[in-house]
């Protein structure tokens, strides 16, 4: 199921394999999407019932998008007690994670009569998307709720597809746990586009956050400019960087973890030893038995799963700077020397103890996380994202007579002779 990799070239082929799973390089998911976002853009909510219907199976009046409050407590009335209680201390621990990420504004003075400075301001609309499907996550309502509170966004709305309410009640209970009553029951390309661009129902967002399929994804890149997104997501992926001392059957149960998310996730094990390579394929074999997503998680590891044996951890911390992973797991016998190692990844879980279940639902930082590489220039999802900084200056009339000529100088240089003029007027008056 999981393939023990030794030879180099074999590992540049399953390498390539990975990458080539961007959402950015398929031209035809990318026609089909676009078509999607204008039809939206143009016929509003009659689009949406229309995909309603098409993708979803669902047969919906334009009345019946947005969710009503007494239909999100009565799915949320059906959650367990125990899940609930998670959920609380999930909310804690990751509002207390960004409340450390806050921000303020901010002004110094540059030279006598020169003030400069950032004004921080929250985005005053958030569409958060909430994937439905094969699995449903209330820890994604968790995760893109808490940091657009903490930056102070002042309307969030949530769309989600059509079911995924009335399949699981934990989403609508997280979500009546947050405040969060403005839900829409509409999933998909489609959905990302009516928040982008508004319909007669859902009025247009700012910023648009949250994971989803690869259509979901294709139609965040493409509105990208009339509003903010988190990032283009593709599939989940983890590494795990492991020597001679990590126990083969924690590493199988956590590469399985991963591959669970579907059928184009990637989990790949990068160690130093051929034996623990082959226990941890012995063991994802024998656990994965027992799996109820069996066929998702076998369909994953064959097609976008390895074991990569190489010479030394130097050359271990190589292959997964090339990866690039969203998630990284360092079972080693000095976790922090090897991480020190690494330069890109979306976030990283140190020691045996510390799976990446734990960030998925529980720790604190945000499990929104860049993939497919991204982790060579983007980060996880946070207060952030829903933020504007705004730049301020202020000139006084002796300061910028001392500085007009030398910002003519620079206008003049570019050709501008409009620029020149408009700082010189202002020390002729």
């Amino acid at each position: 199921m999981i393939e023990v990799v030794t030879d180099a070239r074999r590992r540049r082929e399953r390498l390539a394999a990975i990458h080539a799973r961007s959402v950015s390089a398929d031209a035809e998911l990318t026609t089909v999407v676009a078509a999607i976002v204008e039809d939206v853009r143009r016929r509003g909510d009659a689009a949406l019932v229309e995909y309603a219907g098409r993708f979803d199976g669902v047969s919906l009046r334009p009345e019946e998008l947005r969710v009503e409050e007494r239909t999100l407590r009565e799915s949320a009335a059906r959650c367990d007690a125990r899940v609930l209680e998670a959920v609380r201390a999930s909310v804690e621990n990751v509002r207390a994670f960004h409340e450390r990420e806050r921000v303020e504004s901010w002004e110094f003075e540059t030279a006598r009569g020169v003030r400069l400075g950032q004004r921080v301001t929250p985005v005053e609309a958030a569409g958060l998307y909430v994937p439905g499907g094969t699995a449903s996550y209330p820890s994604s309502v968790v995760m893109n709720v808490v940091p657009a509170q903490v930056a102070g966004v002042s309307r969030v709305a949530v769309v989600t597809p059509p079911r995924t309410l009335s399949e699981t009640p934990a989403v609508a209970a997280t979500l009546l746990e947050l405040g969060v009553t403005e839900v829409y029951q509409v999933g998909g390309a489609h959905a990302v586009a009516a928040l982008a661009y508004g319909t007669e129902t859902i009025p247009r967002v700012d910023v648009i956050t949250g994971p989803g399929n690869k259509y979901v994804a294709a139609a965040k890149r493409l509105v990208y400019g009339a509003v903010g997104i988190d990032s283009v997501a593709g599939p989940s992926e983890v590494v795990v960087l492991a020597d001679e001392t990590a126990r083969a059957d924690f590493i199988a149960a956590d590469l399985l973890a991963q591959a669970e998310h579907g059928e184009d996730a990637s989990a790949i094990l990068v160690t130093t030893d051929l034996k623990l390579a082959q226990l941890v394929s012995a063991q994802v074999a024998l656990q994965a038995e027992t799996l109820p997503r069996r066929s998702v998680v076998e369909r994953s590891l064959t097609d976008f799963g390895a074991a990569f044996v190489v010479g030394t951890l130097e050359e271990a911390c190589e292959v997964v700077n090339e990866l690039a992973p969203e998630h990284l797991e360092i079972m080693t016998r000095d976790p922090d020397a090897w991480a020190a190692r690494v330069r890109h990844a979306g976030a990283i879980f140190y020691g045996e103890h510390t799976p990446e279940a734990v960030g998925d639902y529980f720790a604190g930082p945000n499990h929104v996380l860049p993939t497919g590489g991204a982790s060579r220039f983007s980060s996880a999802l946070g207060v952030h994202n829903f933020l504007r900084r705004t730049s301020v200056i202020r000139y006084t009339r002796e300061a910028l007579q001392q500085t007009a000529p030398l910002i003519a100088a620079l206008a003049e240089a570019e050709g501008l002779e409009a620029h020149a003029r408009s700082a010189l007027i202002r020390i002729k008056a």
